[in-house]
């Protein structure tokens, strides 16, 4: 049987991230995709035909996510297609995350609806299209997954990784004093022993 398993990279990654799994994973081959586009209409079909390309060569694929990576992922309808996915501090509420945003800039629902795209002091642009689309399509994942968090994540609460893990059924890790970005050696360490103990549970 071949495996192969595709990461898909958060905001400022790149497909080169995922040789950081390759030796975590020595039996599978394993993907990065780098995608082109930074919607989730766009992006989810980017990461639907990579899929769906894999699957015409291996019989099993895991799909590792990273941040928005994950919420591009949910939203690509690959469900059929993964065996299981890893999900790294991954946004799955985002229409609160942009509704907070908005907040932040001191715009309302009507403003953006009439101007369509604001941009912010903080480098991300508010887009009613994008908020609609979110709205109008939430998510389904129905995937065997496991989470990890941080307990300082600044893009997801507690709350909302809780109930959302809790929905799925899906197994959530939350590592002590972690942010939203697992970087450090500490941080990478601590994601490595959590694949390798997710991996022992399957």
């Amino acid at each position: 049987m071949e495996n192969a398993i595709i990461y898909i990279h958060g905001k400022g990654g790149s497909a080169a991230e995922c040789e950081h799994y390759k030796p975590l994973f020595p039996e599978y081959d394993v993907f990065g995709l780098d995608y082109r586009t930074f919607t989730p209409w766009e992006t989810g079909a980017e990461i639907r035909s990579a899929v769906e390309k894999l699957k015409t060569e291996y019989d099993k694929i895991i799909l590792i996510a990273n941040s928005i990576g994950a919420f591009f992922s949910m939203n690509a309808d690959i469900d059929s297609m993964i065996e299981k996915a890893y999900f790294i501090s991954p946004i799955v509420g985002m229409e609160k995350l942009i509704t907070d945003m908005m907040s932040w800039v001191n715009v309302t629902e009507d403003e953006l609806k009439e101007k369509g795209i604001i941009r912010t002091s903080f480098g991300e642009d508010l887009s009613w299209e994008y908020l609609s689309y979110v709205r109008e399509h939430p998510i389904k994942w129905n995937v065997p997954t496991a989470i990890l968090c941080g307990d300082k994540d600044n893009l997801t609460s507690p709350e909302t990784i809780t109930a959302f893990a809790n929905s799925r059924n899906a197994k959530l890790t939350v590592m002590e004093n972690g942010g939203h970005w697992f970087h450090t050696e500490e941080q990478m360490r601590f994601l490595d022993d959590w694949i390798k103990t997710a991996c022992t549970r399957d």
